[in-house]
């Protein structure tokens, strides 16, 4: 037997016993999962469309009693611009809730954890869907411009599902945003 078998089984122990005071905690490794998701959803500039703009003492600034909850149910417009034939054919509102073009006009999505109004009520496997197929809950509706679903889409599972772990973990906000209006015809 080697004279250093018991060193090194005590070192070995040790070196173990170590470890484990550093395994993650399941309460790490979800608190590590939402800001990984806060990280991507900060990269990908979520909040300059979902949350929306209101005028401050500075200019345009992000109104945070509405992060992340879309277009203000209570901000009724009035039909987009007409827009002269040419290049130009996107007109957005100034809280940058609201585009119209080619296809019509479309709001930003409440994407706070309010069950009625926002993502509550999905599970993370159709917010996947919804990314993945470019759909409303993977079946629905197509997710209209200027949500730049292919590039969202290009995330692996485990980046998507910590970007639905933060948005679950914002507070929920009541706020109902209309529907789709098709393209006039």
């Amino acid at each position: 037997m080697n004279k250093f078998a018991p060193l090194l089984l005590i070192s070995g122990l040790a070196a173990a016993g170590a470890l484990a005071c550093f395994a993650v905690h399941p309460d790490d490794q979800a608190a590590s999962r939402v800001e990984r998701g806060k990280y991507i959803v900060t990269s990908f500039g979520c909040a300059d469309c979902h949350t929306p703009l209101k005028l401050g003492p500075n200019g345009p600034e992000r109104d945070l009693a509405m992060n992340f909850a879309g277009h203000p149910a209570s901000l009724e417009l009035p039909p987009a611009p007409t827009l002269p034939p040419g290049p130009w054919n996107v007109s957005a509102a100034g809280t940058m809730t609201a585009w119209s073009g080619p296809w019509g006009t479309s709001f930003t999505a409440n994407l706070t954890p309010d069950d009625e109004t926002g993502i509550g009520k999905w599970s993370e496997a159709q917010f996947l869907e919804t990314v993945r197929s470019g759909r409303h809950l993977g079946r629905g509706r197509a997710i209209l411009p200027p949500m730049p679903i292919e590039p969202l889409a290009n995330l692996n599972d485990s980046d998507l599902g910590a970007v639905y772990a933060y948005l679950h973990s914002l507070p929920p906000i009541s706020n109902r945003v209309p529907q789709p209006i098709p393209p006039a015809e």
